[in-house]
């Protein structure tokens, strides 16, 4: 009798328990945000980066806490390999709102953006496109947020600033995936409406290639004054190394995919990339928001440091949390899209690194254009306002 009691005692308490541990464990819920970009191959460093700032928000988030319409979640972000193919993004992006239930996507190409942006509406996720091409947010696509600035900010200071310099013959040996497609569709008639002239053109394939000898020799056949370059960082530091080591003296033309401080690491210093114009380091970038970030950042990740695909990409992941809570819901992607504007303008100056202004009407990042040159081995800021007086 007495043992039959201590045995229905214990189960009872058993149950007491384990209601209480799966009551515990209910009350935090997962909401998923996806992720697909390379991960392997050429450009593995540009997508492990992006993804980098992802998590590093995510853990942010949960550490300080995410309640949205009452109850309590946690962030979790579930990233796909897409090796930069446009045709594996969108099978990875199904797969994310199929498997994972994720409401918001990011995607740091834009050969996957426009992929993604064929059936994203219709299966209600928001899109978190990475990529700075204007057409990403002209297309009307109203279930997308471009996270970032355009391109067209950069070309007549990188012009103003090379031709100037070194030149009016220009080589271009950039990349041949779509994002550079389009920067040279922009740049080619711009340069030549300065009075320029392309003297020579050889995109290569810089996510799939370490050897770009050949490439290179055939553009410096043409003795440009000027090299447009541009993909993901690590093969666009090894041709510049290739122009260099093949007698080129001028000066580069740096796409905004690829970052001069990750650059710089390839090449050995800034010495080899004299003359380069391209995006502000963002450990050089002097604003304290920046440098909060950076400090910030060598903390959580020692012996590294940040780039713009790791801040800007931290800042999408806590926009759209914060667009969440406003909006009350982790699963109506429509109602979170209809409150990114405000979420950017209420976000707080630490997880705003680049300086965010809010989304405008076509779902585009406002920010600023930050544009570094290398000069005497040193990045240099530059002014636009300095680079319109020439």
């Amino acid at each position: 009798m007495k043992i039959t009691t201590r045995i229905n005692r214990l189960t009872v308490a058993i149950t007491i328990g384990l209601a209480f541990f799966a009551t515990g464990a209910m009350a935090q819920e997962v909401v998923k945000i996806g992720y697909s970009g390379p991960l392997s191959g050429g450009a593995a460093l540009y997508g492990k980066n992006a993804l980098t700032g992802m998590e590093m928000a995510a853990s942010e988030i949960n550490a300080q806490g995410l309640e949205v319409g009452g109850k309590k979640y946690k962030i979790e972000v579930v990233a796909l390999d897409d090796k930069y193919n446009p045709s594996e993004t969108a099978i990875n992006v199904q797969r994310l709102v199929q498997q994972y239930k994720t409401p918001a996507v990011l995607v740091p190409h834009s050969g996957g953006i426009f992929a993604v942006q064929t059936f994203n509406e219709k299966s209600n996720v928001l899109l978190l496109a990475y990529s700075s091409l204007p057409q990403i947010t002209e297309r009307g696509n109203k279930m997308t947020i471009r996270a970032t600035g355009v391109i067209t900010n950069y070309v007549d200071p990188f012009i103003r600033y090379a031709m100037g310099k070194y030149g009016k013959n220009l080589g271009i040996a950039n990349a041949d995936h779509d994002y550079a497609k389009a920067w040279t569709a922009l740049f080619k008639p711009a340069w030549e409406a300065a009075g320029g002239k392309v003297v020579a053109e050889n995109p290569m394939s810089y996510n799939k290639s370490t050897d770009f000898y050949s490439g290179v020799s055939r553009v410096m056949q043409a003795k440009p004054d000027v090299l447009f370059i541009g993909g993901a960082s690590e093969p666009t530091a090894l041709v510049a190394k290739q122009a260099r080591d093949l007698g080129f003296k001028g000066g580069f033309i740096v796409m905004d995919q690829a970052k001069l401080d990750e650059m710089s690491k390839v090449v050995g210093g800034y010495g080899p990339l004299e003359g380069s114009i391209g995006v502000m380091p963002l450990v050089n970038d002097p604003s304290p928001e920046a440098k909060l970030f950076v400090d910030k950042f060598r903390k959580a990740y020692p012996g590294r440091d940040p780039g713009h695909e790791i801040s800007q990409n931290y800042t999408a992941v806590h926009v759209t949390a914060i667009a969440m809570k406003l909006a009350g819901t982790v699963t109506d992607a429509k109602a979170i899209r209809a409150q990114m504007d405000k979420a950017v303008k209420i976000l707080p100056k630490e997880h705003n690194p680049n300086d965010h202004k809010g989304v405008n009407d076509r779902g585009g990042v406002l920010a600023e254009t930050a544009i570094a040159v290398v000069e005497n081995g040193q990045i240099k800021g530059i002014s636009l306002s300095s680079l319109a007086a020439k």
